[in-house]
């Protein structure tokens, strides 16, 4: 049920409500990256992840099967990440790898490279005399980033976006935290990549509880996809509406949290 997230209860204060959810069983997490694990910045470069988060990253995936799930590129949000255990979903599940293999278990984006490339290269030309827009080409996908953009522009670079999409039906336009998302389009996302990654991993069965802990508007496919069976963890204070079961409310929040899953996955190991 979809509701306000002021009225998410904390995942922190009732954490104990978790540890019930988890009884006999073990959890499964997944983590979006940008504004759940490092705080959104103006730019994607700048997004560095402490090393005390990627400290608490480490000693949780000792404990459970820990999963990044994040808009960005396989290989960037890699690189950021720098824990070669840990299973990463880049390109909004449109990229898989699983640790100790190169293997890419999503291959759906592929057929869509070359339009991706084309519509990339289109719109940065249409923006390029707009302060602070610039477009950020992911290969499988590609954001057009207006956060340092003035507002009174904003609504020009959604129209140059739309404009250029009547040209490649097979794309289509989804909204983040002041970004405009570009991807294939067919009925794949987040919550479609956390599925496969369940089944692939062999996670699907009753005694897997996931978790998927996310701030983007794009993390609500995920939440969708979990309703019921697993847990969805909001970071943010941003008033909208979200089908998540917990809120955090920043980054700090965030990695407490890790460390109270830690606990509860130890002890259910």
């Amino acid at each position: 049920m979809t509701g306000l997230i002021a009225d998410l209860p904390s995942a922190l204060a009732h954490s104990g409500d978790i540890r019930k959810r988890l009884a006999g069983k073990r959890p499964a997490v997944f983590l979006d990256y940008d504004g759940t694990l490092t705080p959104i910045v103006d730019r994607p470069e700048l997004a560095i992840m402490t090393s005390e988060m990627r400290a608490t990253i480490r000693v949780l995936a000792t404990v459970c099967p820990t999963a990044i799930v994040s808009g960005r590129g396989l290989a960037d949000v890699a690189a950021l990440v720098k824990l070669e255990e840990l299973i990463y979903s880049g390109n909004h599940g449109f990229e898989i790898s699983t640790p100790g293999t190169s293997t890419v278990h999503s291959d759906k984006g592929k057929p869509f490279t070359e339009a991706v490339a084309a519509i990339s290269e289109h719109i940065a030309q249409e923006i390029a005399d707009i302060d602070g827009a610039f477009v950020e080409n992911k290969t499988y996908s590609l954001s057009v980033h207006y956060r340092l953009v003035a507002p009174q522009r904003v609504a020009e670079i959604e129209g140059v976006v739309d404009a250029a999409l009547t040209d490649y039906p097979n794309l289509h336009k989804r909204h983040g935290k002041k970004v405009f998302e570009i991807r294939p389009k067919i009925d794949w996302d987040k919550g479609k990549a956390v599925l496969l990654l369940l089944q692939t991993l062999a996670l699907d069965g009753p005694e897997v509880v996931p978790i998927y802990i996310g701030d983007d508007i794009t993390d609500e496919d995920a939440f969708r996809a979990l309703k019921g069976r697993g847990i969805g963890v909001l970071v943010g204070t941003e008033e909208r509406e979200s089908v998540a079961d917990y809120i955090l409310h920043d980054t700090d929040e965030t990695q407490r949290f890790l460390h109270v899953l830690t606990d509860l996955a130890r002890g259910s190991n």
